[in-house]
């Protein structure tokens, strides 16, 4: 039996439990990442040894701009793996994270409907 077969039950799934790839963390060190955060990998940046196969996998997924639930979704992995995952990312400073804009940030409805009715005019 290979070592793909022997951690992978066709009718269970992987084998291999979430808090087994966190080393048995459930919240990322530093700041908490929101669902809608984007993710980047930093250009150019190498990682260092020690990173499992899931960091180099959600880092390779990083290389566009990714939300964090999305990240997760097309992983395959929970999103408190993938959060976890991406805290110690950030913390060797691969990947860069941009928060969702508040609400605050966002124009206001009146310039809104300015720039729309100058597109009309045109």
């Amino acid at each position: 039996m290979s070592d793909g077969e022997r951690w992978l039950d066709q009718d269970a799934g992987p084998l291999v439990r979430p808090y087994t790839v966190t080393r048995g963390r459930t919240r990322p060190s530093g700041p908490a990442f929101d669902m809608v955060a984007i993710v980047r990998a930093v250009a150019g940046a190498r990682p260092v040894t020690g990173l499992g196969p899931e960091h180099l996998r959600v880092l390779r997924m990083c290389v566009e701009p990714m939300s964090v639930v999305d990240l997760a979704s097309e992983s395959g992995l929970s999103l408190g793996v993938v959060r976890v995952l991406l805290g110690d990312l950030r913390d060797q400073k691969l990947v860069t994270v941009r928060p969702p804009a508040s609400i605050s940030q966002l124009p206001e409805e009146r310039l809104l409907r300015e720039v729309i009715q100058g597109l009309q005019a045109l």
